[in-house]
């Protein structure tokens, strides 16, 4: 049992522009009914994602966010080490990244990754790789560790580049944490509160090795698929057929899985999640 009522699931993006194919909505109810997109065939905005949260959520949502909600720190004790100014945990991370980029439209992220200092820790396009960017897949967080122990291959949120860097879209998603100005509970930066709304960052890949795939084939493109996926996490099928965007998929999936995965007390108490990492890092929920 949970005390959700609700279950959200966002494929955000962090690509540049107003709107993104790249963001999909899902939400389904406490039970078994399906989950279905919010403004199917809509072309999110960033902005209108965070509008949604603020105020069209149902009350009692538990909100899985495709993203990162932070930057690794464990490994050097800093996020920016060498820099004055790097902040000492997430929410001022996410200040900075917010006030930095005031000028940037759609919540765009071009002026913290362009300044001359957090450029250094960052790999860019055109070959643009910071002299702390850390080499290879770049610093990783604990729970991206974790992750790599499920299975998966977590990029850094510090790598730009590439179809399967995620570091854009975490860093336009902080920009979105910093204005949702705590309207919304953050897990595992904030405490789980005992009722209420919560956010939680989620890896998309967990939700669907959870429903019995593997990390390398996780993306679904038919309703085919992604009914089967359904159906192994005690979900109804969409009744559709025929293609579907993987977005969409790896929405409609992970809010599945959030439904199904809410209630298990180990998921909100990962051994390696410790206060110093809640505070900092952040987590990933379903990463143990």
């Amino acid at each position: 049992m949970t005390r959700f009522a609700h279950f959200a699931a966002i494929d955000w993006s962090g690509a540049a522009g107003e709107r993104h194919h790249g963001i999909a909505v899902a939400l389904c109810h406490a039970g078994t009914a399906a989950p279905v997109l919010v403004r199917p065939g809509h072309r999110w905005s960033r902005g209108e994602v965070l509008d949604w949260l603020v105020s069209a959520l149902p009350a009692d949502t538990l909100v899985g966010f495709d993203m990162g909600i932070s930057l690794a720190y464990a490994d050097t004790a800093a996020f920016f080490p060498g820099w004055s100014e790097s902040p000492r945990d997430a929410r001022s991370l996410w200040a900075l990244v917010d006030r930095m980029c005031t000028s940037d439209p759609f919540l765009g992220i071009s002026s913290f990754v362009d300044h001359p200092e957090p450029a250094r820790h960052f790999r860019r396009h055109g070959g643009r790789e910071g002299d702390r960017f850390g080499g290879g897949r770049g610093r990783l967080r604990m729970t991206e560790l974790a992750q790599q122990a499920m299975g998966c291959t977590p990029t850094s949120n510090f790598n730009l580049v590439g179809a399967a860097q995620v570091g854009k879209a975490s860093l336009a998603g902080m920009r979105l944490l910093n204005q949702l100005d705590r309207r919304l509970p953050v897990w595992p930066i904030d405490p789980l509160p005992p009722h209420g709304s919560v956010v939680v960052e989620i890896y998309t890949t967990l939700a669907a090795i959870a429903a019995g795939r593997s990390a390398a084939k996780s993306k679904m493109r038919d309703y085919g698929a992604l009914n089967h996926a359904l159906d192994a996490l005690g979900s109804a099928p969409l009744p559709r057929t025929g293609p579907v965007s993987d977005h969409a998929s790896d929405a409609v999936l992970s809010a599945a899985w959030l439904r199904s995965a809410a209630g298990n007390p180990a998921l909100w108490a990962p051994a390696a999640l410790s206060a110093e990492i809640a505070a900092t890092e952040g987590w990933t929920f379903g990463a143990r």
